[in-house]
């Protein structure tokens, strides 16, 4: 009869409390609205990805909402703006990034460019999440992207394109297209329709698919954000599992800190009612990526 080694039983108890709390826990996203006015969050969970509860709701100046989300999840996150519901016909429509629903819940449709978009993939490669913001569908308000706890880079776009928007990408609101407010900045692709600004046809691979002129102003602007389709050494971004803060227009004190470091400006809104069930659940995610790591290391040992 075999006996069971001490080094064999705390590989099994490890390997035990790793499955259960993994397949048990879930992250979640604080959504902080910080602008002047009501922003509409738009939620697409990936194909083959568990939905969330909610795929778009209404979220006024200074509110937030934690929405949790459940494990190896991937999916985008945007912030409609402008929005209304026809009194005749109830339809409900957005002047920017709007999803085409016709309802406050997107269902399933994606935001109709320009829109700002937040992107993640929850446990990928490795058991790290990776997440980032684009502007390859063009840019309708700031939003930025922060980790809670550990070590990790907060990424976004915290300044307001829609202000330094080149006059040929711009959308601007009301009948008349001079004078009005621009609402947001179109991406190159979506307002010429060319193969280099799109990545596509003999411009679809990294080597022959670079920064232009109009995404480098995208990048100018946003540094961290995606700027075009293969912009992703400057622009995505990985963590070992956390929750995460996604605020519509941050605070000028919260962006100057998007370099990686704590952003109490951006962070301190959202978990004054919730913080400590926050700070729990990301300590358990953190713990299960602790086990990981002892597990790889003790069977490079033994």
């Amino acid at each position: 009869m075999c006996s069971t080694s001490p080094h064999f039983s705390l590989l099994i108890l490890m390997l035990s409390f790793t499955f259960t709390a993994r397949t048990a826990l879930s992250a979640t996203f604080t959504l902080v609205n910080q602008c002047p006015y009501t922003v509409w969050p738009g939620i697409l969970s990936g194909a083959g990805t568990q939905p969330l509860s909610t795929t778009g709701f209404a979220l006024s100046s200074g509110d937030s909402l934690p929405v949790s989300v459940p494990p190896s999840w991937s999916g985008r996150i945007w912030g409609r703006t402008l929005c209304s519901q026809d009194s005749t016909t109830g339809k409900f429509t957005c002047a920017t990034a709007d999803c085409g629903s016709g309802a406050v819940e997107c269902s399933g449709a994606g935001a109709v460019p320009p829109a700002t978009l937040a992107e993640f993939t929850l446990n990928g490669a490795g058991g790290l999440d990776f997440y980032d913001v684009s502007l390859v569908d063009g840019y309708n308000l700031p939003m930025l992207v922060v980790p809670q706890g550990g070590n990790c880079s907060s990424t976004g776009c915290v300044g307001d394109l829609n202000e330094s928007c080149p006059s040929e990408l711009k959308v601007v609101s009301g009948a008349s297209t001079s004078g009005g407010e621009c609402v947001a900045c179109r991406s190159a692709c979506e307002a010429f329709g060319d193969p280099k600004y799109c990545c596509s046809g003999a411009y679809a691979t990294p080597d022959t698919c670079g920064p232009t002129q109009y995404s480098q102003v995208f990048k100018n602007a946003c540094p961290r954000a995606y700027s075009y389709a293969y912009d992703d050494q400057s622009s995505t971004f990985t963590c070992a599992s956390a929750d995460y803060i996604i605020t519509f227009c941050p605070t000028p004190s919260a962006s100057k800190k998007a370099s990686g470091e704590a952003i109490a400006g951006a962070g301190s809104v959202s978990l004054v009612s919730n913080g400590a069930h926050v700070t729990t659940q990301f300590s358990c995610r953190h713990l299960i990526f602790l086990a990981n790591t002892i597990l790889q290391l003790w069977r490079w040992h033994y």
